[in-house]
């Protein structure tokens, strides 16, 4: 089998060669977003960017041209990202594979540029003052437990061991300094730190600078976090990470002083944990394809996708807890549940003409809460989920509903008439107001996107913690309400938006382009907003998986724009710009390197099968 695809101005040209003869074949495969055919064949099925195709008998060895566009006319493709993903033939035979295209980026090395002139160290220290020499050393001799886990981080992911014979470390504890510490190097090294996760990050911040420099410079560096929620999202529902990922995931972060791993395994596509008290969502949901309840939505081919059982939930908390992470879970309340509504019937108005479309292109991707029996599935899944995470906090979730949700429910007409609620923006902080007030009953906090803050009654409430990602206005806005703020602007900090504008990369575009230098463009509280510094509660990446199939892509995505993020979260100071970030990536390229982080390219192998890792 053969198959091509290329981007010809607002249309997708495919070319499929078979190498036997296929009556009647169906061409099945996913794009960015709700898809038409131009010609070629006949769309006989479509769910959200996944569609079916009815071609004409194919004969050996003779191409066959079909070409498809977006079904919205200004979603123009702009990179190989928005090509078929997952595509196979559904055939009498049965289904066959179909080989897939090139994907991941295509970011060649970036051009040399000057070395960072202080330390190359990321996220940078609140203070450096350097003295005369520096320490070369192979290990350190350090008996705290925070350098023994930072010794095992090193040690599992090929970097030399910490921990050895050589310079003394001394290291004291004095809990007025809170989540400061200071080291201070010379022939010996002495730390002074507030408490266990400081002296963490410093014995980080040592074996850092042992990479980058090949020595220790000498002197007292003082340095601390800028904020108490220093976060990375990965999104396991559209693509399935395997825990290894997830593991590997985690060590970066703890590289980069990152302490919130947010974890979406659950949306539109799939409900990837194994609940106790809904098994039917994640048993139904967990693998997607032909011949599972939802299709090969954003490439999952024949047949991919996987599920977290709480083992894994332990081993991935194990693993966060030993490097000073704490782990957010995410469900979705009231919309992005179209894998719900499939695997749990009841939680929609029997009498609805549910007419809503969701902007990924879904039907039937909202639950009612209207309805007892929602309220009898999500109440126990919620608190079941959030028990699970000692963080004691649960993400609901609630961005995009459609626009027109629930418009045609006789239950929720009934409902804004009982609670005075006029728009589906009503209905939905309310419903957020209400699972939140359960949550709290149980003394587990809630977040959510930005969008559960509206309503006439208020939004959420509850001290929900309040993600702001269409920009900074919404977070500026959920701030002045009285909400704590996580700032993630897509612009600035969504890592599946492409490098570049060049068609070759690979990428989302709807926020526009987020080169390196993009990621320290912007500051946590804008100019603008002085008054909600202290609401500002930190800042968080995101990667989405929507065009992701195999696990490497993530990672050129993420790294090196990671490097700023993290910045951005621990620097008081805001000391580094575009420049000086590009300087710091090239100095931290060896050891990306060292750890097996893909950083170029990302992209299938031969004999790769969709979806899994």
């Amino acid at each position: 089998m053969h198959f091509t695809a290329k981007i010809q101005g607002s249309h997708i040209a495919c070319t499929i060669t078979s190498d036997r003869a296929l009556k009647s074949p169906t061409f099945c495969a996913s794009l960015m977003a709700p898809g038409t055919v131009i010609a070629g064949g006949h769309l006989t099925r479509q769910v959200a960017g996944y569609l079916e195709v009815a071609l004409p008998d194919l004969a050996p060895g003779e191409p066959h041209e079909l070409t498809l566009a977006h079904e919205n006319p200004g979603f123009v493709p702009r990179n190989r990202a928005w090509l078929p993903l997952g595509a196979y033939l559904r055939t009498q035979q049965g289904p066959i594979q179909l080989p897939p295209l090139e994907q991941g980026i295509r970011q060649a090395e970036a051009p040399r540029v000057p070395d960072h002139p202080g330390l190359r160290l990321i996220p940078q220290p609140q203070s450096w003052h350097p003295a005369p020499g520096e320490t070369r050393f192979t290990t350190l001799d350090a008996s705290h437990p925070a350098f023994a886990a930072a010794d095992a981080l090193a040690r599992r992911r090929g970097i030399a061991p910490l921990i050895g014979p050589g310079p003394r470390v001394t290291v004291t504890l004095d809990p007025a300094l809170q989540d400061d510490h200071e080291i201070t190097i010379g022939p010996e090294i002495t730390i002074r730190a507030g408490n266990e996760a400081a002296v963490f990050h410093a014995a980080i911040t040592l074996l850092t600078l042992r990479e980058t420099h090949g020595a220790l410079p000498h002197g007292n560096l003082q340095d601390g976090p800028r904020f108490g929620y220093r976060g990375q999202h990965l999104d396991c529902a559209r693509h399935f990470f395997a825990v290894e990922t997830i593991l590997k995931l985690l060590d970066l972060m703890a590289l980069l002083k990152l302490n919130r791993f947010h974890w979406h395994f659950a949306d539109d596509e799939a409900f990837r944990l194994q609940t106790t008290s809904t098994p039917e969502i994640w048993e139904k949901t967990a693998l997607r394809g032909e011949g599972h309840a939802v299709p090969s939505v954003f490439g999952g081919g024949i047949s991919s996708g996987g599920s977290y059982s709480k083992a894994d939930v332990q081993r991935i908390l194990t693993h966060a807890q030993a490097l000073h992470i704490q782990v957010l879970p995410e469900i979705e309340v009231p919309a992005h549940s179209f894998c719900l509504n499939l695997a749990h019937p009841g939680l929609q108005d029997r009498a609805d003409n549910r007419a809503e479309v969701s902007i990924q292109g879904y039907r039937d991707n909202i639950v009612n809460p209207a309805l007892p029996e929602t309220w009898a599935f999500l109440e126990p899944l919620a608190l079941e989920v959030a028990s699970l995470f000692p963080m004691g906090m649960i993400h609901l979730g609630g961005d995009e509903l459609p626009p027109d949700a629930w418009a045609g429910s006789p239950e929720v007409t009934a409902l804004k008439a009982r609670e005075g609620l006029a728009t589906h923006l009503d209905v939905q902080g309310w419903t957020m107001a209400k699972m939140a007030g359960y949550l709290a009953q149980h003394g587990i906090r809630t977040a959510a996107w930005e969008e559960a803050t509206r309503g006439n009654q208020g939004g959420i409430g509850h001290d929900a913690l309040i993600f702001s990602w269409t920009g900074q206005g919404e977070g500026i806005h959920a701030a002045r309400k009285g909400h704590q703020v996580v700032m993630c602007p897509a612009q600035n900090t969504y890592f599946d938006i492409a490098h570049s504008p060049d068609p070759e990369d690979w990428g989302a575009t709807w926020a526009g382009i987020t080169p390196l230098e993009q990621v320290v463009n912007w500051k946590p509280v804008p100019d603008s907003a002085p008054d909600i510094a202290d609401k500002v509660a930190g800042v968080e990446g995101c990667f989405w998986g929507e065009f992701t199939t195999q696990d490497v892509e993530m990672e050129p995505m993420v790294a090196p724009r990671i490097l700023g993020l993290a910045n951005k979260a621990w620097d008081r100071r805001d000391s580094v710009d575009g420049p000086s970030l590009r300087a710091l990536a090239q100095a931290y390229g060896p050891l990306l390197d060292r750890i097996g982080w893909q950083r170029h390219r990302g992209g299938v192998n031969p004999g790769y099968t969709p979806g899994l890792p």
